[in-house]
């Protein structure tokens, strides 16, 4: 049986990953290992945490000698590497924390796998998921992120990202290790921490809270549904070409303030409110600071090779995203008052 170590599986993306490679794959010993920081949340898996073939682990990839312990009991076959801190605002006041856990935990991770592995790489695989953040802005409307785009990170958030991702290509390079790394879009779907754009705004509408939007609201950004993302990272762990790098996105930009009336309309559907209540809620606040114009990704690359595409448009996607905020209000209760930390935190400490 393989033995397969997903980080940061009990946040958002994670979360999703974890659920499609325990459910598809029976034949794997899925390893599940987070920190269990505000981002990660255990109720994101209840649905799979009793399956024979999911194991939980509670760690922090900073402690290194926690991480090589862990590698050299298991000896894992694979690594899919998405434990990140991964809010921009966070990384402005705490810039700190982002190179801990971003650069220093991929390290500790990285070198977890090379002093385990000794060289053998047969079978072996080590994927690093990035963010589209890394190439910094477009300024020209027809320019896309490509694989070759050069590195421009513009906050202290997509610079740490930009490093982990370098040292995996470093590792790749000077150990020859097995190493693929994917830099995707903004993702957006059920259990999204509502910190971000979306959930927020579905929070704050349901609320009657005022719905904050940057400046003018005149950043673009690319969005895909998570659950096509997990099914892109399922497709490039056993497809992907080793030392290659592989964009994922959903050829779908939205200014915000476009997606925020759009969400807005579609709630008050939802709702039974008059159309253009939730519209009046919207609030322009001063500017993030170093805030990118847009964001594109080219996703032709993995199209083209290794036959993924999105499979949902996104006012299909949005509407079924609301719909799962709608059907968890407890859920949404529970992240935004912060009751599910302590909650889970000690379901874990009594097993």
């Amino acid at each position: 049986m393989k033995k397969i170590l997903i980080t940061g599986g009990a946040g958002f993306i994670g979360s999703h990953v974890v659920r499609l490679f325990v459910t598809k794959y029976p034949e794997y010993q899925i390893f599940n290992l987070d920190k269990l920081t505000y981002a990660g949340n255990l109720a994101n898996l209840t649905d799979i945490e009793n399956q024979p073939n999911y194991t939980f682990v509670k760690g922090d990839l900073v402690d290194a000698p926690f991480v090589d312990a862990l590698f050299a009991e298991h000896n894992f076959d694979g690594v899919v590497h998405l434990a990140a801190e991964s809010h921009v605002d966070r990384s402005i006041t705490d810039p700190m924390a982002f190179v801990l856990t971003n650069v220093v935990g991929t390290v500790n991770l990285l070198n977890a796998a090379k002093n385990t592995w000794k060289g053998n790489y047969d079978g072996k695989r080590f994927y690093h998921v990035s963010t589209d953040e890394v190439y910094g802005e477009l300024h020209n409307p027809e320019d896309f992120f490509t694989e070759t785009t050069a590195y421009d990170p513009r906050s202290p958030y997509s610079a740490s990202k930009a490093s982990s991702d370098h040292f995996v290509r470093a590792y790749g390079n000077t150990y020859k290790m097995p190493v693929v790394i994917t830099n995707c879009s903004n993702n957006y779907g059920p259990n999204h921490f509502p910190e971000k754009l979306i959930p927020l705004m579905i929070h704050n509408i349901l609320n009657n809270k005022p719905l904050p939007v940057y400046g003018k609201g005149e950043n673009v950004r690319d969005w895909l549904f998570v659950i096509d993302h997990a099914r892109a990272i399922d497709t490039v762990y056993h497809k992907g070409v080793l030392g290659e790098t592989y964009n994922i996105g959903g050829f779908n930009e939205w200014k915000n303030i476009d997606l925020v009336k759009l969400l807005c309309s579609v709630m008050d559907k939802k709702l039974g409110r008059a159309e253009g209540t939730s519209e009046q809620l919207i609030t322009y606040v001063t500017d993030r600071a170093g805030h990118d114009l847009r964001y594109a990704i080219d996703a032709n690359k993995i199209m083209k090779e290794l036959g993924w595409e999105p499979s949902l448009q996104f006012e299909e996607g949005l509407e079924k995203t609301v719909d799962w905020f709608l059907a968890n209000t407890e859920w949404l209760d529970n992240v935004t008052s912060g009751n599910y930390q302590k909650y889970y935190e000690t379901m874990y400490e009594n097993r």
